[in-house]
């Protein structure tokens, strides 16, 4: 190799090292693939604040809506990778959507760097005030005399609302139409008001209208009974234990994140984690708080991918 070639190569190494390490000296942007008011918007702005102080930059949040989380994830996979354009990671547009999708814009195996798992939560199903069930064998009960008269909404096609409803469908044997909304957000709305009667939603936002009387719980994907639905079943006790899958809500950026980039992070949002108020305004949403490294939220992922991977071939699922 040629003298000159070497020392540019020098220099462009130990420029790198120095821009690491000043990281952040500006704005950070944390995207939202979703439209405001879903689950992960919610994440998201309870964690912007003290993440920003504890790395000493402001971070904003930036809503990217469109393609079940496609769109904004794909803006975050193509981002320079300086740490300065980082997106929030769910099960829809990490496994749900790329397990149902073969024309992704993104590899979700090899376009991001994982950085950390901030929480996860459970799902719930409801129907809204004017179906004609109060409880899940009266609810399956209505749908199987009536296939295709009632639809569910979801955050979009692909999306786990839409992956999850659907297997919970194969399983248990009926059929209700979808109806895709362009984040979890709409979705919600549109089904609170009564323009849609079913939903596949995070705990955390569906809850607020679950206690208010807006929408009915039927079942909940979670490990056990929620404290905060004690009445309402696990899909476990209904013998679907398949559905019975949390979500979870992370951080990631680009390929190639410099190594000292993903450490800061990681730190500054365990740092944010520690602080009891914030662990109080996501467990108060029904999220269990995480705080893991890189390295176990890359696995938790890969794992998500290849269940959703399994969900898809054996209940032949399709995009519409």
């Amino acid at each position: 190799m040629r003298r000159s070639t070497l020392i540019a190569f020098g220099l462009f190494a130990v420029s790198g090292i120095a821009f690491s390490q000043g990281y952040p000296n500006k704005v950070v942007k944390l995207q939202v693939p979703f439209a405001p008011g879903g689950t992960t918007d919610i994440v998201a702005r309870v964690m912007s604040e003290p993440l920003g102080k504890a790395l000493g930059q402001n971070v904003i949040i930036e809503n990217k809506i469109g393609g079940g989380g496609v769109v904004g994830a794909n803006e975050t996979a193509k981002a320079a990778p300086d740490g300065y354009s980082l997106g929030m990671a769910t099960v829809s547009t990490t496994a749900a959507n790329p397990a149902i999708n073969p024309k992704m814009p993104y590899n979700a195996e090899t376009d991001f760097t994982p950085i950390i798992n901030i929480a996860a939560t459970p799902n719930v199903i409801a129907v809204h005030p004017s179906f004609p069930a109060k409880n899940y064998k009266e609810f399956v009960e209505v749908l199987k005399k009536s296939p295709g008269k009632y639809s569910y909404s979801s955050s979009g096609t692909g999306g786990i609302g839409h992956l999850q409803t659907e297997l919970w469908k194969s399983l248990q044997g009926v059929f209700v139409t979808h109806i895709p909304y362009g984040g979890a957000g709409p979705a919600l709305r549109d089904t609170v008001g009564g323009q849609v009667e079913i939903i596949f939603d995070n705990v955390p936002s569906a809850l607020p209208h679950i206690k208010g009387g807006r929408l009915i719980a039927m079942a909940v994907a979670a490990p056990q009974r929620l404290a905060a639905l004690p009445d309402v079943p696990t899909f476990k006790e209904l013998g679907l234990e398949p559905v019975n899958r949390m979500a979870y809500y992370g951080i990631l950026g680009p390929k190639g994140l410099p190594k000292d980039v993903v450490d800061k992070v990681n730190a500054a949002a365990r740092k944010a984690l520690e602080d009891p108020a914030v662990r109080k305004r996501i467990e108060d949403t029904g999220s269990v708080v995480l705080g893991n490294t890189p390295e176990q939220f890359a696995q938790q992922m890969k794992d998500e991918l290849a269940v959703y991977r399994k969900v898809v071939q054996t209940a032949k699922l399709k995009l519409e």
